[in-house]
């Protein structure tokens, strides 16, 4: 038992190997790239990073790129309103699909609608190799990297690949979601990316017959995570049919219902989002080490 102990923390245990970061790993054009990440699935980080996209490109004014990196489960197509396959320039470039302000590149949209997705890891890479410096994506203020869930392959490799100004942690305030919410600030953290700071998604349900607010899946969880990881707390995101009703319609709710509760909310969470920018780019960062 000692040396299947041993073993794993071997395993779990940090190895690092050089990495220069450079230029070169910078998309030309885009200022600063983000993602959007979570332990686990289910938390709504697709719908975060929808929402967020939207609200930085239709509130904030910027130049704003969506890339959908969750290959084996590509939801931005859907959520977006996205039924085209996009187009390729004459120097084999994908012209990426634009909806609501924001340029849009995804697996869902070079492949049919039901197919799954039956790809080891280095198909996965050579296709987020594609879908990220094989695309026209002219000049972009943020690029939002709506990354699938997990702290494995394909973090690493966007990671490596794309010089990432930060990356956004969503969860629910449940206790398993934030379990593994810090596995994915503590992987984001070897890895030498910033952390942004922790998005809390359903919050609350808004009782539509008295208006209590009922905490589902408990109450504060992620601003405590947050208080006590050291991270900046960007806010809360209460639970609406609305949001539901928006993403399967292919209408985000901070276009669907700007006036909303839930729609200011993303709003203030994109202006968060502008600040800690602000403040990092002030900052120069090395090039991410990767440690496993």
């Amino acid at each position: 038992m000692r040396e299947l102990l041993r073993s794993f923390s071997r395993l779990g245990g940090v190895r690092s190997f050089a990495a220069t970061r450079t230029k070169e790993l910078k998309i030309d054009g885009i200022k600063h790239a983000i993602a959007v990440a979570s332990g686990k699935g289910g938390v709504g980080k697709s719908t975060t990073a929808v929402n967020l996209a939207v609200a930085l490109a239709n509130k904030c004014q910027l130049k704003v790129g969506l890339l959908d990196a969750d290959v084996y489960g590509p939801n931005v197509p859907i959520m977006m309103k996205l039924d085209r396959k996009p187009e390729v320039t004459q120097d084999k470039k994908m012209v990426p699909i634009e909806n609501y302000g924001v340029k849009c590149m995804s697996i869902g949209l070079l492949v049919e609608k039901d197919a799954p997705l039956v790809w080891r890891g280095p198909m996965v890479s050579s296709a987020l190799e594609k879908m990220t410096r094989g695309v026209e994506w002219g000049n972009l203020d943020i690029l939002v990297v709506d990354m699938p869930p997990g702290t494995g392959d394909t973090q690493i490799t966007i990671s490596q690949r794309l010089q990432l100004s930060g990356v956004l942690i969503v969860s629910t305030p449940q206790d398993v979601a934030l379990m593994d919410a810090r596995r994915g600030v503590n992987m984001f953290s070897k890895v030498e990316v910033p952390i942004l700071g922790i998005v809390e998604n359903m919050s609350w349900f808004k009782c539509p017959h008295c208006g209590e607010p009922s905490f589902i899946f408990g109450k504060a969880g992620a601003r405590t995570t947050a208080d006590e990881m050291g991270l900046e707390f960007l806010g809360e995101i209460p639970l609406e049919t609305t949001i539901r009703e928006g993403s399967d319609e292919g209408v985000p709710i901070v276009i669907s219902t700007p006036d909303s509760v839930v729609s200011k909310a993303y709003v203030d969470v994109a202006n968060k989002v502008v600040n800690r920018l602000e403040e990092l780019s002030k900052t120069e960062h090395s090039q991410p080490e990767i440690r496993l």
